[in-house]
């Protein structure tokens, strides 16, 4: 999640809630190779949902199982997107209270986790959000923006949208992977060679 211009608690009947307080970051990740093929900030609502399930669909060439937390909006922008051309479960996690006082601030502790089928013949043993919730930690270790309780928000949408995507290419393209020991694009094929970063500042910057 990024902030933007002013935090959600903040927010005026006058503000435009489409740019300003709270956005999200949306992000689809390949398990195999650990790229990011898909991902979207907006609003946690139906339309971006919509907007980023089809984005990834369009990204696919064969039949995937895709796994989701319990947002509402996935199952519908899901069926958009795919159809029945998909095995799509979910995980609901229970978390204990939000301790207080010393610790407060620490993410609450995972007590429980239930899976269930939405569409087609999921693997129940692969029906995980795991490996997407270490990416959003990487994400929070990349961009100061993320930090939690942090004041280093974005100012503008924009801004927000230009760093997840520099980060994102970053990711894909010239950071090697520790247990791949090369880039996720490269382990997907989708590249034949280390980007430098000169490259990468040359070719987003067009």
């Amino acid at each position: 999640m990024g902030l933007r211009r002013k935090k959600q608690r903040h927010m005026t009947e006058d503000d435009d809630p489409r740019r300003v307080g709270d956005q999200y970051t949306f992000v689809a990740l390949d398990p195999e190779t650990k790229i990011v093929p898909a991902y979207r900030v907006g609003k946690r609502d139906l339309p971006t949902a919509t907007a980023f399930i089809t984005d990834l669909s369009e990204r696919l060439a064969n039949r995937v199982q895709l796994s989701s937390d319990a947002l509402a909006a996935y199952v519908e922008a899901t069926e958009r997107a795919f159809g029945a051309d998909i095995d799509y479960g979910q995980v609901v996690k229970f978390y204990e209270a939000e301790p207080v006082g010393r610790g407060r601030y620490s993410p609450p502790h995972v007590v429980g986790a239930e899976r269930s089928v939405i569409v087609g013949n999921p693997d129940p043993a692969h029906i995980s959000t795991s490996l997407i919730e270490r990416q959003n930690l990487t994400m929070r270790m990349s961009m100061r923006r993320f930090t939690r309780l942090t004041t280093a928000f974005s100012k503008k949408v924009e801004n927000l949208r230009a760093a997840v995507s520099l980060h994102f290419a970053h990711y894909n393209f010239v950071r090697v992977h520790r247990s791949l020991r090369v880039t996720p694009a490269m382990e997907a094929r989708v590249s034949d060679r280390l980007w430098s970063l000169d490259e990468l500042v040359e070719r987003t910057s067009n």
